[in-house]
């Protein structure tokens, strides 16, 4: 069984949508993150409606052997860029890459293929393959 797939079920369930999962360790505890998007965003209602009906479901099918603490929230307004489909859904957006050996990478997002993305910096375009980027994420300039 594909753990994504059925925690998507429930997700799309609640009309929302899935958009990743991710394991930290905070403070000695270990924490299973799933995030999920919405058109008009992510109230806390929503995110504690999901987290009632995942946690059932990851009881029977837990997503790893040790003991963990269940979080459903929002990716972020800066959030990861992991799979082909954050990228496409981040056109237009801005970006920060990290490419092994290259100075990191900023700017607009332009394109985003099966295997590359193509990038507006204040040099031009530039493309990456996907397996060219250790990070990716979008970002915010903030006023001052």
């Amino acid at each position: 069984m594909n753990l994504d797939i059925e925690i998507e079920k429930i997700v799309k369930g609640n009309d929302a949508l899935f958009y990743d999962t991710e394991v930290v360790t905070e403070f000695d505890e270990t924490i299973f993150r799933v995030f999920i998007t919405q058109e008009g965003g992510v109230s806390l209602d929503l995110c504690a409606t999901i987290s009632n009906e995942l946690s059932p479901f990851l009881d029977v099918h837990p997503p790893m052997n040790s003991p963990y603490r269940l979080e459903v929230s929002s990716p972020g307004i800066e959030r990861k860029l992991t799979k082909p489909i954050h990228f496409k859904n981040a056109i237009g957006e801005k970006i920060k890459l990290k490419i092994p050996d290259q100075e990191r990478v900023k700017g607009i997002l332009k394109q985003a293929e099966k295997t590359s993305i193509t990038v507006e910096t204040k040099n031009g375009e530039k493309s990456f393959l996907y397996d060219e980027i250790s990070t990716a994420k979008t970002y915010i300039e903030w006023n001052k």
